[in-house]
């Protein structure tokens, strides 16, 4: 249990419960924009930050493979420049792998939530989080949230291939502390839409924020990544930035872990999705620095 108070905000709460596993295998598929020349447009907006959006600079996505689920497998081991691949995860599999724990019970913060350890599904070369009115929990709208608990860094690269099926939960893509909160990189957080994501970069003692914005349209597969060093975090969706922090006192320097995760705040009316949705992730790449 964390001894530091826990966020209110709900793309900042996580559930102090998790249960064993690790997930070590590799999902192969994404697509190629380049092979199937395919444009990504977006908008981009960005109150209290010093973010910007660069056409120059061509971050990893992955290598075609129209087999696999996303059309896109892992980035290869140099595909970073300066970078070589620490971990890679295809979830080929049918069970959670070693060095990921699952999700379990209430989340902090938020009473009227719940996480299920069942709405975790590895399957068909997916991971799977998946919301929806559960009768195990008396008809609740229970989710689902995985951290690499067992796998903690102190800076790197982390690469995400995801999706989401519909509106409604908060699906959320973030590094949160080993030890202590604040600091938090939340680098893909819809808010339960499905037009366009946020990221929220929470720092010092009285949890402090700045904040970027993107529109896209989540319910495609997008490649997302976040590239943190001592002095920098880089947003990055589809090989593209998309916004940057670079305030030396807000750039976390502790170990963190990577968690996937929906949120619901239904007692409150938000995030409160009326069918059953998911967040599908094909693969997960990690990068540290040579």
């Amino acid at each position: 249990m964390n001894a530091e108070p826990e966020p209110t905000g709900a793309e900042a709460q996580r559930t102090r419960k998790v249960s064993g596993n690790v997930i070590v295998g590799v999902v192969t598929a994404l697509f190629s924009l380049a092979a199937v020349g395919v444009v990504l447009w977006f908008a981009l907006s960005t109150p209290n930050s010093s973010s910007r959006q660069t056409t120059n600079v061509v971050y990893p996505i992955g290598s075609a493979a129209l087999t696999q689920p996303s059309g896109l497998a892992p980035p290869s081991a140099n595909a970073l420049s300066g970078y070589t691949r620490s971990y890679v995860d295809n979830f080929n599999g049918d069970s959670i792998p070693a060095g990921w724990n699952v999700f379990t019970g209430v989340p902090g913060g938020d009473p009227g939530a719940q996480f299920g350890g069942h709405h975790v599904v590895v399957s068909g070369g997916l991971l799977q989080l998946n919301t929806y009115k559960d009768p195990a929990f008396h008809d609740e709208v229970v989710t689902g949230g995985i951290c690499q608990c067992g796998l903690a860094n102190k800076y790197g690269a982390y690469f995400i291939r995801s999706r989401v099926t519909g509106p409604g939960p908060n699906d959320a893509e973030l590094l949160w502390p080993k030890v202590g909160w604040p600091p938090e990189i939340d680098f893909n957080e819809n808010g339960g839409s499905i037009s366009d994501t946020s990221s929220t970069l929470h720092f010092s003692s009285t949890n402090q924020m700045v904040q970027n914005f993107v529109t896209v349209n989540m319910t495609q597969w997008h490649t997302w990544g976040v590239i943190w060093t001592p002095s920098s975090i880089i947003l990055v969706v589809d090989g593209r930035e998309w916004g940057e922090y670079t305030t030396a006192s807000e750039i976390p320097q502790r170990t963190m872990t990577l968690d996937l995760e929906q949120r619901t705040s239904c007692s409150k009316g938000l995030e409160c999705p009326t069918v059953a949705e998911s967040m599908e992730i094909d693969w997960v790449a990690e990068y540290v620095k040579q």
